[in-house]
Order: structure tokens, then C-alpha cells, then sequence
């Protein structure tokens, strides 16, 4: 994988950087409530206007449908990033306008309009073709932003060259996401460890009984061909379910909590890893070389059912493997247990994590290859992580 880098773009003394940025951070009464996308961000833009450069950066936030929403005001991010970086002014939201997510021309070029350059740092958006993501590349000089380089190197020294054993830690609840990253990885890792809702349609391929656990039946043969293949994946072999009457994340609305085997009875919904498989999953990881994880282990947001994500969590702060971690619920997880800087890598985007691991390239990563064959940039080798 190679891209061009800020130093390609030239002398930006005086001239105007539209910086493409994923500041898609939660909001808590009106605040940011996480600000590590916005301070993730922040060496890109140091960068650029050290450099003499006016920059404006543009982000979406939330999911408001193609209209303003005042839900999905950029208000408290712009006061956040201007602490962080006063003087760098962020533009509306882009998913007010319903061209960006159609991935609309006219929308681009009104973004590009008196810009010199722009310079793509959203890693967690650049897995969709997005107006702002592959349109600014076809019109203006472009460039990866510090955290885009990082982020597409680390992934993709998973694909290249991992420490053995390298272990994969896939979790979340709806397998038709993951099976093309399930495939992907079992060509790549030495064991394939799978929790959370998703394992749920393995577990009923495989013959097991999963009572009221969410499955996905249109992908059962997908998930038995997977395992008849004898690809190296490891189910659990025990569980931790909720009765009937019970509601995730409601401990208040009662429902009796039981560990089971590998197999529930009617009525019951398993919503966590048990622990003798928590266990083993931390015991492979221990002696991992490498070890990628996406996806909680469990309902984790409900105390009930925290412990199997906790543990593999806790495994991965503790492990001398190299230990990349996928973003999104995986990341919430990390952060709220405190844990997020005892990990090697916490990506900013989970779903452009998979995609990048499950495909090695991203339509933003391959418009800014075509960019610079476009306005004769060099590009620089990104996938060998120091």
C-alpha cells in the first residue's frame, strides 16, 4: 500500500487545507462525552498550519437523515476542537446534506470551493464512498493525514507480516456483517476466537441448541460451510443466558441469569461468553504474538453480562503480544474499564478496520492513490509499522 503525505503537497504557506476528519464523537447534554476522534486529529492540523496553512476541517456526526437536526449540531464539537486547535474553523455537518452520504460530484466540488488541497485524516469513514471522502481527491492535490497513515499501517501489518500466533477476537451481534471478515482472517490467523450475538448462527449450524438468541437464519449455511471447511475457529463452550421475562440492560425488569454449556433451553437468551470459555480465550491470547479484536464478547453495556468482554479485555492489556483493536463497541469497552492505552493500537473506526483487513484497501485510500497519478504526487510504502 502507498499514498502521498503532507510533505508532497508541497510549500502550504498561505494556502487553504480542506481537512476531511472523523469527529463523529458521542454527545452527553449538549458536550462532547469522548473527545479522543477530535485530539486524534489534532497532529494533522498542527502539522498544517505549522506549515503556514488556513485549514478548515469537515466532518459528519451522527446519522440525521439527509436534514439539519439539531441532535447532530456541530456546536459542542467545534467548541471542543477549538480548545484543541484554536483558529481552525469546522464546517456543518456533512450528513445535513443528503448529497454526501449519495456520494454526489456537485457536493464535493462545493467543499472544494477555494481550497488548495485537502488532506483525508477520517480512517473510520474512508471504507464509504461518501462525497466528502472520494470527491475532494478527484478535484484538488491530496494527501493521507498523520492518523490515516497510522491507522492503514497498522491494519495492513496484520495482512503482511503478523507475530505468530496471531490471534483474531470477533465479537458483536449481527453475523452478515462479519462473514466475509471471518473468511478473510481464517486465510491469516493461526485461531479465530468468536463471541458475542454473532455466534450464535455458528452455534446453530454447528447443531446446538441457542433458545431465544439472536440468529440470523438466511446465514446458517454460511456458517456451517465455514466450519466444515475447517477453518481454525473456536466457538464457546459455555454460556451465560438470560430467562424468560428478562430484558438486556433492564436488571430492574427482573429474569433469572444462568450459566449453561454450549447449549440453552427454550426461551433463554444467551447474551454473554461464559467463563470457563472467557478463560480459554484469555489463555490463547496470553501466549499470542499478535492479536486483532472487533466486537464485544457479550451484552457488556449490562453488568450481568460484562464479565466476558472485561475478561478478554483485561487479556489484552496484559498480554506482550503486539494488540490491535478494532474500534467501535470493542474500543467503548476498552475506555470504560480504563484500558485504552494498555492496548498497541486503538483504531478510530471499527467497520474501516474489517473492511481494511477483510479487502487491504478502502475507496478512500485508492481515490488518494488515483489523486496522486492525477497531480503527479509521489507515493511513500505505509504498511510497515516501526
Amino acid at each position: 500500500m502507498r499514498l502521498p503525505t503532507i510533505p508532497d503537497l508541497g510549500d502550504l504557506g498561505g494556502r487553504s487545507v480542506l481537512l476531511r476528519a472523523d469527529l463523529n464523537v458521542p454527545l452527553h447534554d449538549g458536550e462532547v462525552a469522548d473527545d479522543t476522534r477530535i485530539r486524534e486529529v489534532v497532529p494533522t492540523i498542527a502539522v498544517l498550519v505549522e506549515a503556514g496553512a488556513r485549514v478548515n476541517v469537515c466532518s459528519h456526526l451522527g446519522r440525521p437523515k439527509g436534514r439539519p437536526d439539531p441532535a447532530f449540531d456541530m456546536a459542542p464539537v467545534r467548541r471542543r476542537l477549538a480548545d484543541l486547535a484554536p483558529g481552525v474553523d469546522l464546517l456543518d455537518n456533512l450528513r445535513f446534506d443528503p448529497r454526501e452520504e449519495a456520494g454526489d460530484p456537485a457536493l464535493a466540488a462545493r467543499l472544494v470551493a477555494g481550497h488548495d488541497v485537502f488532506v483525508s485524516d477520517a480512517f473510520g469513514a474512508c471504507h464509504r464512498a461518501h462525497a466528502s471522502i472520494v470527491g475532494p481527491p478527484r478535484l484538488l492535490p491530496s494527501a493521507a493525514g498523520l492518523l490515516m497513515l497510522v491507522e492503514a499501517a497498522e491494519i495492513l501489518s496484520l495482512r503482511r507480516a503478523p507475530r505468530r500466533p496471531f490471534v483474531v477476537v470477533l465479537g458483536g451481534a449481527k453475523v452478515a456483517d462479519k462473514l466475509g471478515v471471518v473468511e478473510a482472517v481464517c486465510s491469516m490467523a493461526d485461531i479465530v476466537l468468536v463471541g458475542g450475538a454473532m455466534c450464535f448462527t455458528f452455534l446453530a449450524a454447528a447443531g446446538h441448541d441457542i433458545g431465544a438468541s439472536l440468529c440470523d437464519p438466511d446465514h446458517l449455511e454460511d456458517c456451517r460451510a465455514l466450519l466444515a471447511a475447517g477453518h481454525p475457529l473456536q466457538l464457546p463452550e459455555d454460556l451465560v443466558g438470560l430467562g424468560p421475562g428478562g430484558r438486556l440492560g433492564e436488571p430492574a425488569a427482573g429474569g433469572a441469569v444462568r450459566q449453561f454449556g454450549a447449549n440453552l433451553p427454550d426461551g433463554w437468551l444467551g447474551a454473554d461468553i461464559g467463563p470457563g470459555t472467557a478463560a480459554s480465550f484469555a489463555d490463547t491470547i496470553a501466549d499470542a504474538g499478535t492479536v486483532f479484536w472487533n466486537g464485544p464478547l457479550g451484552a457488556f453495556e449490562d453488568p450481568r453480562f460484562a464479565a466476558g468482554t472485561a475478561t478478554v479485555a483485561e487479556a489484552l492489556a496484559e498480554t506482550r503480544a503486539h494488540t490491535v483493536v478494532g474500534g467501535g463497541d470493542s474500543g467503548a469497552a476498552l475506555t470504560s474499564m480504563g484500558l485504552a492505552r494498555s492496548v498497541s493500537h486503538l483504531s478510530t473506526g471499527g467497520g474501516a478496520s474489517l473492511a481494511l483487513l477483510e479487502h487491504g484497501d478502502l475507496p478512500g485510500l485508492a481515490v488518494l492513490r488515483a489523486s496522486a497519478e492525477r497531480f503527479s504526487l509521489p507515493l511513500h510504502e505505509v504498511d510497515e509499522r516501526d
